[in-house]
């Protein structure tokens, strides 16, 4: 029982539909089907794809223990649905675990499936799981393919959270690659899942079911290239929000809000590869649905494929150093630890000396007197410096022609202390839940002018209307209490107008009321650089910085035409 969440068998599922463009069926994780005895229910045919009519053949009635051929022995039923059956059994020729799937010999879908495991054992590709049989015998069909004990199940690595970048990259490199390869071939694949990809011991990924799960389940499409790369981009993107990028929850993982359409990784999930995110977004794209950069969609596993080769390569994180134990000291002496004893008796440990007296002799006490008496002088000596320094300083505040001169430049004092506060950490604010690029907030106090955090290109402006968006803005923590007297703002882009203000908040809660913030200060500008003055000092640890009002900037390449901002450095003195 333990090889059965990694077993090679991935034909059904009824945890949730997912709606790629070959969506017929439901995957699977094996032999995870709620229901053996029932088919799909909630399946919708949608586009050039199409699904068989469901068989009245009844499934073989087997049982562990029965053999095929005399060598393929039953020991597991993992899935038991639509006329087919799939099983977890024993090579006892070869010693090892296989997987095999059983259809009677008049069901409707047994020649297509004798026919796609004989042309995908035929490919040979080392990353897909071998189909190692496939005979028709005793008025039933099955396929035998291989068992992978060692491997683990996408659908079971996504549960535990998303992927690291490397991971991911590794992720849809491998599997564009591998279908690309098939394709050339002439082989699709149409139920490509989460079930249907596993990740071996060492790191590489596998894929099960090549044509084989399509034909138990009797999809086709029209335009299976398309099918095959965009089910490679909802695996991506599973991997990088763990989020399935549809409405529906499927294969363990939620789907996007209702109503909100496919939104890139990056505005799902804070710290999402930028690259990434991009190619999951053309592997989607979906009635007129891009990459932010509007790089062309790839429609086929070559072109994305390509597409992936041509992206800086991601390195593996560097490993966590571990310090060694500290050094235990022992009361061990040098020259008795791991000797024997000399004599019969038990090992008697060397005595340790006894550190040196006091001095206690006349030259000694001497010394203490004298180092005494050169304390004492010092002491006195810098205590007659420092009230000759205070009485001096009384002088000059008595002198009235001194008096006059600091009453004159006496609004210079607070400027003169003021002091820079460092920023600790930050984070983006969007009470209304979409957010603009939470990765890149650490830009704006990174001391690198160069660098941005920016928000998305708008429609209407330059002011926000509140009952579609309030603001945009980042919280800045402190690391405690501080007095914020001003703040500098650098900008990126100029003109009519931006509006700037800032609240003392309570956290770097991203979504918290604005009405529970004190505002503390306010200004509008037409360039690219933004003081704020809080007229009296602030007492707070975070800081809001919201802006209301952005000027219309033209085209770049990050975003197109309209009213949007950018915040290149921040800086806070108290």
């Amino acid at each position: 029982m333990a090889e059965r969440s990694t077993a090679a068998v991935d034909v059904a599922d009824n945890s949730g539909d997912e709606p790629l463009s070959a969506k017929a069926g439901k995957a699977t994780a094996d032999g995870v089907a709620e229901s053996h005895d029932t088919a799909d229910k909630n399946t919708q045919d949608t586009g050039s794809d199409q699904k068989s009519p469901e068989p009245s053949v009844a499934t073989p009635e087997l049982h562990s223990g029965h053999k095929l051929a005399r060598r393929y022995r039953l020991e597991e039923c993992v899935t038991r649905l639509d006329g087919f059956s799939s099983w977890r059994a024993v090579d006892e020729k070869l010693r090892r675990a296989v997987g095999v799937h059983l259809l009677p010999a008049d069901h409707p879908r047994a020649r297509p499936v004798l026919a796609a495991a004989r042309s995908s054992a035929l490919l040979g590709d080392p990353r897909f799981v071998q189909v190692l049989d496939a005979v028709e015998e005793n008025d039933l069909v099955y396929v035998v393919h291989e068992w992978m004990p060692d491997a683990t199940e996408l659908t079971s690595v996504l549960a535990s959270g998303p992927l690291e970048a490397h991971d991911a990259y590794q992720l849809v490199s491998q599997i564009s690659q591998a279908m690309a390869a098939a394709h050339r071939e002439g082989l699709a694949h149409l139920r490509l899942t989460p079930g249907a990809v596993l990740r071996t011991s060492s790191g590489q990924y596998r894929i099960r079911g090549l044509a084989v799960n399509a034909a138990l389940r009797g999809i086709s499409s029209d335009t299976p290239q398309r099918s095959d790369t965009e089910a490679i981009g909802a695996l991506l993107y599973a991997s990088l929000t763990q989020r399935w990028p549809y409405e529906t929850d499927a294969y363990g993982l939620s789907g996007l809000p209702k109503g909100v359409g496919l939104i890139p990784p990056d505005q799902v999930r804070a710290g999402v590869h930028r690259g990434l995110a991009e190619l999951a977004m053309r592997a989607l794209a979906n009635d007129g649905a891009t990459a932010s950069r509007q790089e062309p969609p790839c429609t086929t596993p070559d072109e994305l494929a390509k597409a992936v080769g041509e992206m800086p390569r991601i390195r593996p994180p560097e490993p966590a150093f571990t310090p060694p134990p500290e050094y235990q000291r022992t009361t061990y002496q040098q020259g008795t630890y791991g000797r024997p004893a000399a004599g019969p008796g038990p090992a008697v440990t060397q005595p340790v000396a006894a550190p040196p007296a006091p001095l206690q002799s006349r030259t000694g006490k001497a010394l203490k007197w004298a180092v005494s008496a050169l304390l004492i002088a010092a002491l006195g000596l810098g205590s007659w410096q420092l009230a000759d320094t205070l009485l001096d300083r009384n002088k000059k505040s008595d002198d009235p022609d001194t008096s006059t001169t600091n009453r004159g430049g006496g609004g210079s004092d607070g400027e003169k202390n003021s002091l820079p506060l460092a920023v600790k950490g930050a984070a983006e604010y969007y009470p209304d839940g979409k957010s603009q690029h939470p990765g890149d907030v650490k830009k704006t106090y990174d001391g690198d002018t160069s660098t941005y955090w920016r928000t998305y290109s708008f429609k209407d402006g330059p002011d926000f209307k509140p009952p579609f968006k309030e603001g945009v803005g980042i919280i800045y923590d402190l690391g405690s209490a501080k007095n914020v007297s001003a703040a500098s703002i650098l900008l990126h882009y100029g003109g009519d107008h931006t509006t700037v203000s800032l609240y003392a908040a309570d956290s770097l809660a991203p979504s918290a009321p604005l009405n529970s913030m004190k505002k503390i200060a306010s200004t509008d500008t037409t360039g690219t650089t933004a003081q704020l003055k809080t007229g009296q000092k602030a007492s707070t640890q975070y800081v809001l910085v919201w802006i209301t009002a952005m000027p219309y900037s033209p085209k770049d390449q990050y975003s197109g035409a309209g009213y949007k901002q950018a915040i290149t450095d921040v800086k806070f003195t108290g």
